[in-house]
């Protein structure tokens, strides 16, 4: 995979999207209109009305628990293989989750109005999101496992592993600041985890710019739960 930047503007498509029957695709295209996200963006935060669904296509957003007594945790990393406004499938119209775009880049935007329309006239597509919900619940009770038992230089290397993926591309922004409320530990934590990888010459790591140099040996430090998860997707989605 080539650095950000010398991506080729190759075509990228929305995987949930691109499944479905041309018909039901043009049908939620018609509908939607190509946004560019910036790093950083805040897409929703608990307790307001989703106003849009994404469908993203060359950009990765993360999905935070609100802060409580702590700044809160990742609890979905999401790229072209899925979409944002879930809630808006089963009826609701209120988000309990922070959702930020953490890699810049493309997607498709639809209004709620225009979301629930269309559910309503594709069946393909309602049939095809409900799929990916129970994706999304298997894959949420396997990150509290993952987030109670395995240890942060893992979880760091599965989340390096999900970006990159996501990313489409070795190299990719990131910072010490975000990694610590990411995987839901402290910044010398962190710090730690980043140095091992780094030491190990599977990554390179500065000022929040990290290049992934060893794409196996990320994955032989990585918890299993990186191929079960998209193990999952594949089975139920593929």
């Amino acid at each position: 995979m080539p650095p950000d930047s010398e991506k080729t503007p190759a075509r990228l498509e929305n995987r949930l999207l691109a499944a479905l029957p041309t018909r039901d695709r043009r049908l939620i295209l018609s509908r939607s209109e190509p946004v560019e996200l910036r790093r950083g963006e805040v897409i929703s935060e608990p307790g307001e009305r989703i106003r849009n669904a994404y469908f993203p296509t060359d950009c990765f957003l993360s999905l935070v628990t609100p802060p409580a007594d702590h700044s809160g945790l990742e609890v979905r990393l999401v790229g072209n293989e899925g979409m944002i406004g879930t809630p808006l499938i089963l009826g609701v119209e209120i988000t309990q989750i922070r959702t930020f775009v953490q890699g810049a880049g493309p997607a498709w935007r639809l209004s709620s109005e225009g979301f629930h329309e269309a559910l309503r006239q594709s069946e393909a597509l309602e049939a095809r999101l409900h799929c990916y919900l129970d994706v999304l619940m298997n894959q949420c009770t396997q990150l509290l496992a993952c987030t109670r038992f395995h240890l942060v230089e893992a979880r760091l290397a599965r989340w390096l592993l999900m970006s990159q993926d996501r990313a489409h591309s070795d190299h990719f922004h990131v910072t010490h600041e975000i990694l610590a409320l990411l995987l839901g530990v402290r910044r010398v934590g962190v710090t730690k985890a980043a140095s091992a990888l780094q030491a190990r010459e599977l990554i390179h790591y500065r000022r929040g710019e990290i290049t992934v140099l060893n794409r196996a040996g990320l994955q032989g430090t990585a918890c299993g739960c990186y191929g079960a998860a998209e193990a999952l997707y594949e089975q139920v989605l593929g």
